[in-house]
């Protein structure tokens, strides 16, 4: 019943957290594995060793998604090395910093639309004619989307509010080509990015409104990209945001 095994899928940020879970999760189900870093090549390529042990097939890749033509090389490169891409998961994006509005530069306010938003819309620009026979398109939202963040991170949230949609939009426009396109928004996992951007208590706070009383995993992440990866798990299921968050949203 694993119709992923030698399907070839491209993971943008792919070299720690949810991106790093994904590939290795996918890895362990036979799929082929293009892992996408930017500055973190250790990292990357320690995720691809952990698929090359286990008997899969990856390999690392390297690009600065904030700019298009990146996007276009690294999209290629998947493709090539393996003929085609069945499955993009466009993981890339961050928070870069807490900012208030008063604090909002020209500088910071492109930097953080580059990553989050241009690298989501190019990339699967560029992928959608290397799914010559169909494929799966999983984007990356958050909780945030809906709430609006925390202290300083209305540009995070809203760039994720646009990812929302734009699943949506995207879903409608390419299920003629029999491309489906879903989004996955986590709620409070454990990675780096909140290591980096939330001190103790503010994780605390958060911790303490999430019906689950815990924050997630990376791994209890994973299976919502598997589901959607596989065409026999979720072959009718386009155009849908699956919320992983402990209940802390509830549509």
């Amino acid at each position: 019943m694993n119709d992923l095994k030698d399907k070839t899928v491209l993971i943008t940020g792919a070299s720690t957290g949810i991106g790093a879970g994904c590939a290795r999760a996918l890895g362990a189900l036979g799929a082929k594995v293009a892992v996408h870093y930017n500055r973190s090549k250790s990292a990357a390529d320690e995720v691809v060793a952990d698929i090359l042990e286990r008997g899969g097939a990856a390999f690392a890749l390297q690009g600065d998604l904030r700019h298009s033509a990146q996007c276009e090389r690294v999209v290629s490169e998947a493709a090539a090395r393996w003929g085609r891409v069945d499955v993009l998961i466009n993981n890339a994006g961050t928070m870069l910093q807490r900012l208030s509005i008063t604090e909002l530069t020209d500088e910071s306010f492109d930097d953080i639309i580059d990553l989050n938003v241009r690298s989501m819309m190019m990339c699967t620009k560029h992928a959608v004619g290397h799914m010559k026979h169909g494929g799966s398109i999983i984007n990356v939202t958050s909780v945030a989307a809906h709430t609006g963040g925390g202290p300083g991170a209305l540009m995070y949230a809203g760039t994720k509010g646009f990812i929302s949609v734009a699943t949506k939009g995207l879903a409608r426009e390419l299920v003629s080509r029999n491309i489906r396109v879903n989004a996955v928004a986590p709620g409070v996992i454990q990675t780096p990015l909140h290591a980096k951007f939330s001190t103790p208590q503010q994780l605390e706070t958060l911790r303490q409104g999430i019906p689950m009383a815990r924050l997630g995993t990376v791994d209890e992440c994973t299976g919502a990209f598997v589901y959607l990866a596989s065409e026999q798990l979720s072959g009718y299921v386009t155009g849908q945001v699956l919320e992983v968050n402990g209940g802390q949203y509830m549509p």
